[in-house]
This record gives structure tokens, C-alpha cells and sequence, in this order.
């Protein structure tokens, strides 16, 4: 099956264009989608397999970072968001869309009823910078599937990942939930800047069970060619580019969908 793909856009999303140009180079047919118009048409994301939430600054962060989009989507599609999820469709929010997805309940368990958050970053300040990012290797996250190491930027002023209380915190640990983590040039896990934002142990991303829904905090949209990354002219190419975790949403897609 095609991995038909729509990018959310509207009211300060942005990156929209690097999410659309990502999913292309990964074989897949993505749309624009303004929000708008599928609260206008909800039966529209019916004709997607796999919807992506970019980052950006939705509603310019008022309330909040992704508040008012994510309750805009809770209290206007959530039938739509709810039969999406129940038919094994494909989810990833990046950034301002990870904020979406916890905000509205949907990860870490999509009960529609949030048990983490992104807040503000222990810096004090808007961390705009490149990371270093191991993946889980045994967990279930569809779109790290094949990676090891990853750098990635970051570019966020709420992205400390934090969770209700310890019982959640053991559950994202005891069932491999924790898909990415930010970690030194060793691939150790360390603290500022290698953590941007001082997340509990370094979590970068998140996925759920089924590992079919993802939300991260770096912008793998952002890394589509070696000279994106700064350091490119030193070391060469430095792989694998963003691009792997659209194709192996892509991939999985085709297999499964």
C-alpha cells in the first residue's frame, strides 16, 4: 500500500516543508494538510495511513507549548484521531507535534489521558543546537528500526521530558517506550548540553506499545543531506541522515498497511 501521508499545517506549525521533502526522499506521497480543513472534513484522515505533527511554534506557544493545538485536535478530531490509532496507522510528532501527543493523551498509552509533558528546559533558554542520540535497540518503535547513533538538531524552548509520577516512569523503562535518549560523544548518557533540556534519563523520544506512534523532540526532517550537518567538511558524511525514520515508516507501511 502507498504511505499516504499528511503533514499537518496552520497556525504557526512550521518545518512543514522539510517533513513534506522527508517523506518524499522516503518513498512515500505526503499532502499538506491544514488543520482547518480537516476539522472542516474529519473524514479526510481517513484517507491517510500515516500522519506527521511538525514542529514549529503552533498558536505561538500561548497557554503553553502545543496547548491550544492539542486541545483544538482533542475536542475537534478525536473520533477521527481515535479510529486512526485502532487501525494501526502510522503517528509521529516532532517537537511542537511530541508536545501534541502528550498533551492530548495519546503517548505514552493513547487513553486520551496525559501522564507526561515537555516543560521548560533546566537551562533557562532556547537550546538551539545539534545532539547526539542512541535508539533502544529492543524497543518497538517502528521508526528507529536499524538505528544505532543518530545526531539530530534540537531547536526548542520546552522539551524536558517529565512524567506524573515513578510508576509511569518504570513503565517506559520496563517495556522499552524509551525509543531515543540524548547521550555524549561516547554514547554515554551525560548531562548539559549533551541533555538540552535536562529530560529524566535523557529521554529525546518516545514511542507507544505497538511502537506505531512516535513523538521526539529533535528534528530528524532537519537532516536530509550530509552538508545539513555542521561538521560535515571535517568528517564526511555522517549517517544515518533523518531521513531513515520516514523510510522505515515507509517501509513498515508497505509491509503492513
Amino acid at each position: 500500500m502507498e504511505a499516504r501521508t499528511a503533514v499537518i499545517t496552520g497556525f504557526g506549525i512550521n518545518s512543514e516543508y522539510e517533513t513534506h521533502e522527508a517523506v518524499k526522499m522516503a518513498g512515500g506521497y505526503p499532502d499538506y494538510v491544514h488543520l482547518n480543513h480537516l476539522i472542516k472534513y474529519p473524514s479526510l484522515l481517513d484517507t491517510y495511513n500515516f500522519v506527521v505533527f511538525p514542529g514549529g511554534f503552533s498558536f505561538a506557544d500561548h497557554l503553553g507549548s502545543a496547548k491550544v493545538l492539542s486541545n483544538k485536535i482533542f475536542y475537534k478530531l478525536n473520533d477521527s484521531v481515535q479510529r486512526f490509532i485502532k487501525e494501526g496507522k502510522l503517528i509521529l510528532g516532532i517537537c511542537n507535534g511530541f508536545q501534541v501527543l502528550v498533551k492530548m493523551g495519546i503517548l505514552p498509552y493513547p487513553t486520551f489521558e496525559q501522564k507526561v509533558t515537555l516543560t521548560l528546559n533546566e537551562s533557562g533558554k532556547f537550546e538551539d543546537r545539534w545532539v547526539h542520540l542512541k535508539a533502544n535497540k529492543n524497543s518497538p518503535c517502528v521508526f528507529t528500526k536499524g538505528i544505532d547513533f543518530i545526531d539530530l538538531p534540537v531547536r526548542h524552548g520546552e522539551g524536558k521530558f517529565v512524567c506524573k509520577d515513578e510508576e509511569i516512569v518504570l513503565n517506559l523503562i520496563n517495556n522499552n517506550l524509551i525509543a531515543l535518549q540524548y547521550v555524549d560523544e561516547n554514547a554515554q548518557l551525560a548531562g548539559y548540553p549533551y541533555n538540552p533540556n535536562g529530560s529524566i534519563h535523557n529521554i529525546a523520544g518516545i514511542c507507544d506499545a505497538t511502537g506505531r506512534i512516535m513523538g521526539l523532540m529533535p528534528h530528524p526532517e532537519c537532516y536530509l543531506h550530509k552538508t545539513n550537518h555542521p561538521l560535515w567538511t571535517r568528517f564526511g558524511e555522517i549517517k544515518p541522515f533523518g531521513v531513515k525514520l520516514f523510510e522505515n515508516a515507509v517501509n513498515y507501511i508497505n509491509s503492513n498497511l
